[in-house]
């Protein structure tokens, strides 16, 4: 199989040819950024051509590219492609970018998907992956792109694009922003050494998030924020219960934490039957660390 892959040079772009690779596909990848793209080509041992050349001898394409710069890739793609090719995008959001595919690159088959994992995975093993079909013959690849996925103990979940988008807002929106807000709150604090060298689990685990979070591209962190939809109404639902909490430890009102917090418990206790492990969950973290 002959897979092109957009934007080869990114990080993502390069774990997928690694990946697609060890299946025996051959992958031909393109990019903007040459220089990246010649030590992609010679540390993965793949040639590299122009988008229009590789979609050319493609039959899969996947889009490794970057949501800002996503309208204007398919709008350069939309002429060089010929029916029956399959386009795959990997972006974080779901609903403009499908859209944009439908609009540009109708000739295809196209699908939505966002593998929820970052280039530092080893493999797809027990990782999330959202596919995002919108009629028959997308909902017939997703079930062909779900079961490669699942041989390999990927765990898939099928979606639609809208669906996807108002999820996103939580699992990265939201986990995002709890992660940045709190690395504003330690940076005024200070002693960073000092708190470390005496960090329980709980705090251990915290700044792990904090640092995965911080020390990544923040232009692409803040196009999430930008651009997820209905990230705004999760963060100020976020800052109404801040507020909240904040005010009864203010108020020293032991009573009502401690019947806040019990409801709370029992609240999220009844959506997840694995609720009572995520005490031992941590500290299997806490031996990654």
């Amino acid at each position: 199989m002959k897979i092109a892959i957009i934007g080869g040079a990114g990080k993502m772009g390069r774990w997928l040819t690694g990946f697609l690779q060890k299946e025996g596909n051959e992958i031909i990848v393109s990019d903007k950024d040459k220089a990246g793209l010649a030590k992609a080509v010679e540390s993965l041992g793949v040639s590299a051509a122009s988008s229009v050349e590789a979609i050319a001898q493609a039959d899969i394409i996947v889009l490794s590219v970057n949501i800002d710069s996503f309208e204007q890739t398919v709008k350069e793609l939309s002429p060089h492609i010929r029916p029956g090719q399959i386009i795959l995008d990997i972006t974080s959001i779901k609903e403009q970018p499908v859209d944009l595919m439908h609009l540009y690159l109708n000739k295809a088959t196209v699908l939505g998907t966002h593998p929820l994992f970052g280039p530092g995975a080893k493999d797809v093993a027990s990782q999330n992956v959202v596919l995002t079909p919108t009629n028959e013959a997308e909902s017939a690849l997703a079930e062909k792109v779900m079961n490669y996925l699942q041989k390999h103990n990927a765990r898939v979940t099928l979606m639609t694009p809208h669906k996807h988008d108002e999820m996103m807002a939580v699992v990265l929106g939201l986990a995002h922003f709890i992660a940045i807000v709190a690395a504003g709150t330690l940076a005024e604090i200070g002693k960073q050494e000092e708190l470390k060298a005496i960090g329980g689990s709980t705090f251990r685990v915290l700044t792990t998030l904090v640092e995965s979070v911080i020390s990544e591209d923040p232009e692409l962190y803040a196009t999430l924020q930008m651009k997820l939809p209905y990230v705004t109404q999760v963060e100020e639902l976020f800052q109404v219960q801040t507020a909240k909490w904040a005010e009864i430890v203010k108020n020293q009102d032991r009573q009502t934490f401690v019947k806040q917090m019990t409801a709370l418990k029992y609240k999220l206790a009844s959506n997840n039957t694995n609720f009572g492990q995520a005490y031992e969950n941590m500290y299997k973290i806490m031996e990654w660390l």
